[in-house]
């Protein structure tokens, strides 16, 4: 029996990783490319994406016009092209005996739908029910509340049935204005235990692996 009848999943760092090992990356070369005096270390870009959204963060610390976030975000498209993250192991084993129960599966990201899909067929053999990507408009996105209001109507289920996981901050004020429970995916933050503390304090559960979270989810 399901513990919740829906996991709202962010993707990048909670379904793969791919911060350290793709998203960074690409925007050490895109710096390179279009920032050459700049030198921004990994440790600098994950505080940074842990305080604020990847896009305020372009405008706030490298001072980008829209015109450069939309050059950012075409590199960053055809870098994805020739670069998909791994998951994290026993997530696939979850995921299937999720669905296999009946739970409904719906990704709530900053990522694009077309790595979100690639990922999940990739690493899953299935694709998510819905999809809340970059593709929305800006203010659509989390922390906006606008994807979990969308599921709880699409499926007539309830907002304390939606289970948001997250890795991030930005997941708790949507999940918290909504009235959905959220679960932190420490799973992908063992190397920043500065960020795993502060997620415990303000979200209602936290898992250090994927088996902790399957036994929490099947009742």
């Amino acid at each position: 029996m399901l513990k919740y009848k829906c996991l709202a999943l962010d993707h990048d760092d909670t379904v793969v990783r791919s911060e350290a090992t793709i998203n960074y990356p690409c925007f050490q070369r895109y710096l390179e490319v279009y920032r050459p005096e700049v030198t921004y270390s990994l440790e600098e870009y994950v505080k940074d994406c842990s305080q604020m959204t990847f896009v305020d963060m372009c405008r706030t610390r490298f001072s980008m016009s829209e015109e450069e976030l939309q050059q950012e975000y075409r590199f960053w498209q055809e870098y994805m092209k020739t670069h998909i993250p791994e998951t994290f192991p026993g997530l696939k084993q979850l995921l299937e005996e999720y669905r296999s129960q009946g739970g409904i599966i719906c990704a709530v990201s900053m990522s694009s739908r077309y790595n979100i899909l690639r990922d999940y067929q990739t690493h899953f053999g299935l694709e998510p029910d819905l999809i809340f990507s970059c593709e929305l408009p800006e203010e659509l996105r989390k922390p906006n509340t606008y994807p979990l209001e969308q599921i709880q109507k699409h499926y007539n289920i309830a907002l304390e049935d939606i289970l948001v996981v997250d890795d991030m901050k930005f997941a708790v004020p949507m999940a918290r204005k909504a009235g959905c429970p959220i679960a932190f995916a420490g799973w992908s933050r063992k190397e920043f235990p500065e960020i795993g503390k502060e997620m415990e304090d303000i979200c209602d559960y936290h898992f250090y692996s994927i088996e902790e979270f399957r036994k929490f989810l099947f009742k």
